[in-house]
């Protein structure tokens, strides 16, 4: 009988691909079931929000959770069609940015930053999001319906859930879901064709 050798019983160096796997597989969800994530799993969301980068690390941004179905129902009402993941999420996350002008830009980026942020974190924790963005003639409404203070404002929310069945189905036929790579990641210069 012969032994392994040591280099046949280690394991398999995981690839990059494979690595970075749970990232290319996060997808946006905008339908759910009417079961809500539990606090610890909220929490860790959040954490992974708090923890998002920033802008000279300013963390500009505030976290509100939003249980409630009324408030989540007028907001989907009040900005349809992109807020439509609000319609049946039992829980969304208001990312609430201060107001001001000069930082438009760069509150933008680190709204998106914590944003996507939070739809891996759902992923990873077995649940799905969604993101609902709020355009600015609704975003005066959805504040007095957040409570927020003048200097304040959201155009994010992260809708969080279990996703229906219908919502997990793929969008697209097999390799049809993204481009291929030669047509969207190019060396040093734009092609030439």
């Amino acid at each position: 009988m012969t032994q392994p050798t040591p280099e046949a019983s280690r394991p398999q160096p995981i690839s990059h691909a494979e690595r970075v796997r749970p990232l290319v597989r996060t997808r946006q969800y905008r339908e759910f079931t009417g079961d809500p994530p539990d606090q610890a799993e909220l929490e860790a969301i959040t954490e992974v929000a708090r923890w998002s980068g920033s802008s000279n690390n300013e963390q500009p941004w505030r976290f509100i959770v939003v249980r409630s179905p009324e408030t989540l129902r007028r907001i989907a009402a009040a900005g349809q069609p992109q807020t439509r993941p609000l319609l049946t999420a039992p829980v969304a996350i208001a990312i609430a940015l201060p107001v001001d002008r000069d930082r438009a830009i760069s509150r933008a980026f680190d709204d998106g930053r914590a944003a996507e942020r939070m739809l891996i974190a759902a992923s990873m924790l077995g649940l799905g999001a969604g993101v609902a963005w709020i355009r600015p003639d609704v975003r005066d409404g959805v504040g007095e319906l957040l409570g927020l203070p003048a200097d304040r404002f959201v155009r994010t929310l992260v809708a969080v859930g279990h996703p229906t069945d219908t919502a997990r189905r793929p969008k697209s036929a097999p390799g049809q879901a993204r481009l291929p790579r030669e047509q969207v990641v190019f060396e040093e210069r734009w092609p030439t064709t």
